[in-house]
């Protein structure tokens, strides 16, 4: 199983839009990297899902339901979707500061390339955010 850190601005999806939704397609990716990760994604891969721009919070998890596809919303053959289904929505969302502050978290993605909307997380890493998502 892989690991991973997907973004979306909440005023646009956000995690609760996917839960009330049960289920949709990752789509709109047009970075190459960000696109080579989609197509690395399998099924049953788990991601974290995070709330870029104004929030900057990790607020749950995804799993990975169907591998890429040709993306819906473009002609292009070059870009692809993956769909995803709601796994788990944190009672303390993560933020960005902490993710920063935390010393076993510094070589991710996330705090690497800021821009990439797609990102492989390390399983020690994904395990980390998950326990302080998941405490009270």
């Amino acid at each position: 199983m892989n690991y991973w850190l997907i973004k979306s601005e909440s005023r646009i999806y956000a995690y609760d839009d996917l839960v009330k939704d049960g289920r949709t397609y990752w789509e709109g990716v047009r970075s190459y990297q960000a696109r080579n990760n989609l197509k690395a994604m399998k099924k049953g891969d788990l991601a974290l899902y995070y709330h870029s721009a104004h929030e900057r919070v990790v607020v749950g998890i995804v799993k990975i339901v169907k591998e890429a596809y040709q993306d819906p919303t473009t002609p292009n053959v070059r870009w692809v979707a993956v769909d995803i289904v709601p796994e788990r929505k944190f009672t303390k969302p993560v933020t960005l500061a902490q993710i920063k502050a935390d010393e076993r978290l510094q070589g991710i993605a996330l705090l690497r390339q800021r821009r990439l909307s797609v990102m492989p997380i390390p399983q020690e890493a994904f395990a980390i955010i998950v326990a302080m998502g998941t405490t009270v």
